[in-house]
């Protein structure tokens, strides 16, 4: 019987917090019956095996996708979305800064409204400043390069129809940006309220380099822009190029600077570093195609876990 709802979670380090995230997500009375799908993203820790012994003492279906390494939280979801048999599609975090109750939130609005996807906002977030300034660039980019409703906030707390996660599970490159590939599908996106809640264990797994890889995610594999960006620079270099050649030439003649000098600096300070930016942007596009086509794997599996369980009302 297909289920109601269905939570993906990745894990990454999770050993701290998967037994109450299990007790409190097992527990909420869900209309049609809830799975849930958890995708242990390369944990270095104890993480699967408290997963595999926790879950087999609870009567809903748990799905255990056991990653062969650490791919990133977007590629983990993407694999925990293609075991997903839910009408509708939850994903969150594992460190339960989203309390487990406000699932019921998200899925309601999301029945209430007819909404394809439904996000979760914050009035505050309990993060640290650091990251939160992160979230605001990400968000702030997201609005020039992606057909995003405006002041919608992209946040991994969403809900999302059954329809949404078949279409974006279509792509199959390395690059998974989630919140790109469902801005492609659709555009009948609701938002939701929802409480941030202080981390109680552990730390984050996003560091300031796994932040610039999704930004850089985001930029070169869902828009053309970085493109036009380094064409109008191309042409606003080569502008100034031109007028610092002028005020070169009259340097010359005004203060008796050596031949040749002026007109060399010009060229190297103004071209090269503009043809390296260009190139590099480039090549950035051409590496991503490269490894695309030779079909770098989004993530690999290497096991599957169930407890057996059939999903019932849980209402």
């Amino acid at each position: 019987m297909r289920p109601a709802l269905t939570i993906v979670v990745p894990l990454y380090n999770s050993e701290e917090t998967i037994e109450r995230l299990l007790r409190e997500l097992t527990a909420l009375p869900v209309d049609g019956g809830c799975e849930l799908v958890l995708v242990n993203d390369g944990s270095r820790d104890n993480t699967a095996a408290a997963c595999e012994k926790l879950m087999m003492q609870y009567a809903c279906p748990i799905k255990l996708v056991k990653l062969a390494r650490n791919f990133g939280e977007h590629n983990a979801v993407m694999a925990g979305l293609r075991h997903a048999r839910g009408a509708h599609v939850v994903t969150m975090d594992d460190d339960l800064q989203n309390p487990t109750s406000e699932v019921l939130k998200l899925l309601s609005h999301a029945r209430a409204t007819g909404c394809e996807v439904v996000y979760s906002y914050y009035e505050k977030k309990q993060h640290q400043g650091w990251r939160n300034l992160g979230s605001w660039l990400t968000n702030s980019v997201a609005d020039l390069l992606l057909d995003k409703p405006k002041g919608l906030y992209l946040s991994s707390f969403r809900c999302m129809s059954a329809f949404v996660a078949t279409e974006i599970c279509r792509y199959e490159g390395p690059f998974a940006y989630v919140d790109g590939l469902i801005l492609q599908v659709t555009q009948n996106i609701g938002r939701v309220l929802v409480t941030h809640a202080p981390r109680e264990s552990g730390q984050s797994g996003y560091t300031i380099g796994r932040l610039l890889k999704l930004w850089l995610n985001m930029f070169v594999n869902f828009s053309v822009m970085p493109l036009h960006l380094a064409t109008l620079l191309g042409f606003a270099l080569a502008a100034a190029g031109f007028l610092f050649t002028i005020a070169v030439v009259a340097e010359r003649y005004w203060y008796k600077t050596p031949l040749g000098w002026g007109s060399l600096m010009a060229a190297i300070l103004v071209f090269s570093g503009t043809q390296l930016l260009v190139l590099g942007m480039a090549g950035e596009y051409i590496g991503r195609i490269y490894l695309t086509v030779n079909k770098r794997p989004q993530s690999v599996t290497r096991e599957v876990v169930e407890n057996g369980a059939t999903p019932g009302n849980n209402s």
